[in-house]
């Protein structure tokens, strides 16, 4: 919903109270007053309700995208281990048994690299870019993903509640129905109630 549109129903709200200065300011002028700063106060949550659900999914798309890009990182660091792993087996147990001892020891030398270089592609805690310290990061970003979705979620359902609270107040003014008003009020409490929810615990619920 517009600012403005917003804005509008406000002084539609106001300017339907001022029929009733002859004799003083009567119930319809004060129910209207009521329900304009009702609106006024539901606009003011709708703007905060939305403004965290875009700020909730763009850090999704950013987790999202983090993840992909460690799971990437994952998958070559796998495939350099492996092949550092299968050069070391193979170099250790190919020596030739009547190579000159210096020339064995010299490719025991380099199978026991490999085969280091091939732990250390496995888990490297000093720079966290092992494969197991890239898998940790890599949940920990999906879970970042999977908790900014479910609050963006939240705030868009937050966001359609306020949005029809902020119409059915405006027609209580038009149609001088005060059921409308208390059904836009229960409506607008849903909607802060489950954008409060996407502010502090998304996915305590799931709609």
């Amino acid at each position: 919903m517009e600012i403005r549109e917003t804005q509008e129903m406000v002084e539609e709200a106001g300017e339907g109270g001022h029929g009733g200065h002859g004799h003083g300011e009567g119930e319809g002028g004060k129910h209207n007053k009521r329900i304009a700063i009702m609106i006024s106060l539901l606009a003011c949550i709708l703007a905060t309700v939305e403004m965290g659900g875009k700020s909730a999914q763009h850090n999704s798309m950013s987790a999202n995208i983090e993840a992909a890009n460690l799971w990437s990182f994952f998958q070559a660091k796998t495939i350099r281990m492996t092949l550092m792993k299968a050069g070391s087996e193979f170099v250790m147990t190919n020596i030739p048994a009547d190579l000159a001892p210096e020339k064995a020891e010299a490719l025991k030398k380099f199978g026991e690299k490999w085969k280091a270089e091939a732990a250390r592609f496995d888990s490297e805690p000093e720079t966290k870019e092992g494969r197991k310290e890239l898998m940790a990061r890599a949940k920990e970003s999906e879970n970042k993903r999977d908790k900014s979705l479910a609050a963006y979620h939240l705030f868009e359902y937050a966001a359609a509640a306020l949005q029809i609270s902020i119409v059915l107040a405006a027609a209580s003014v038009t149609t001088s129905v005060i059921a409308l008003a208390y059904g836009a009020g229960m409506l607008g409490a849903l909607g802060a109630l489950i954008g409060l929810v996407g502010w502090l615990a998304p996915t305590a619920i799931h709609l």
